[in-house]
C-alpha cells in the first residue's frame, strides 16, 4: 500500500522531502507532480525498479525513460551536449521540455535507447521535484503518468491513489497538475525536430 505525501507545492517540507528520498534509495516508486503532469520517477541506478516501472507504465524498452535533472550542468554528465545544442537547452529550461540526447557512458546501458543510444533529459521547474533532486544529489529517472489503455494523463493525486496505490510506494500530493506532457525535441540531428507538442511552446526553439 503506498503512503501518501501532501506536499507544498511552493514550500516543500524538507522533513517530507528527505522521507521521499529514502524511499527512492529504498528502490520505491513514486508518482509526484511536475510543471507539466504528474511522473512516475525511481532511482537512476535501481534495475528492479525501473524494469516494474516499464510494466506499470506497459512500456518497453525503446520507449525513452526520461532523466529529470537539477540543472544544465547535471545534463552535460550524462549527455554530450555541443555549443548549438546549449544555446537551445539554455533557453528553455527550467521548465516543460523534454530534450533527447546522444548519452554518455555515465548512462547505465540499459537505459538509453537500444539501437540509437540516446536519452531523455529536462531540468523541471517545479519546487518538489527540484527540493528531492537536491535531497537525492543525483537524477531521477521517470515517465509521464499516463496508464496502458487510457487517452490521458493522471493530474491529481487522489485519482492516482485509487489507481496505484497497491503498485508503488509513494504518491506525493503536489496540487492539480496540467493535462499536458512536456514537448519533447530531438537534438541529435543536424535541426532540432520537434517530436511531441506538450505544455512547452515550442516557438521558444524556433520551431
Amino acid at each position: 500500500m503506498s503512503q501518501f505525501f501532501q506536499i507544498h507545492p511552493d514550500n516543500p517540507q524538507q522533513r517530507l522531502i528527505k522521507q521521499a528520498a529514502q524511499i527512492i534509495h529504498a528502490g520505491g516508486i513514486v508518482a509526484l507532480p511536475t510543471d507539466s503532469c504528474y511522473a512516475l520517477v525511481c532511482h537512476l541506478d535501481d534495475k528492479g525498479a525501473v524494469e516494474r516501472l516499464r510494466r506499470i507504465r506497459g512500456i518497453d524498452d525503446k520507449h525513452h525513460l526520461t532523466l529529470l535533472c537539477r540543472d544544465l550542468s547535471e545534463i552535460g554528465v550524462y549527455a554530450r551536449v555541443d555549443n548549438r545544442q546549449f544555446r537551445l537547452l539554455k533557453a528553455a529550461t527550467p521548465g516543460p521540455y523534454t530534450f533527447i540526447l546522444e548519452a554518455t557512458k555515465e548512462v547505465p546501458r540499459r537505459l538509453s535507447h537500444p539501437s540509437r543510444k540516446t536519452i531523455g533529459l529536462r531540468v523541471p521547474e517545479n519546487s518538489i521535484v527540484q527540493a528531492l533532486l537536491e535531497e537525492l544529489g543525483q537524477p531521477l529517472l521517470g515517465t509521464t503518468l499516463i496508464l496502458p489503455g487510457d487517452d490521458a494523463t493522471l493530474t491529481d493525486a487522489d485519482s492516482i491513489r485509487e489507481r496505484l496505490e497497491k503498485h508503488i510506494e509513494l504518491i506525493v500530493d503536489g496540487g492539480a497538475c496540467s493535462f499536458e506532457p512536456t514537448t519533447v525535441v530531438d537534438l541529435t540531428g543536424a535541426e532540432p525536430e520537434l517530436v511531441r507538442q506538450g505544455r512547452g511552446p515550442a516557438a521558444v526553439l524556433g520551431l
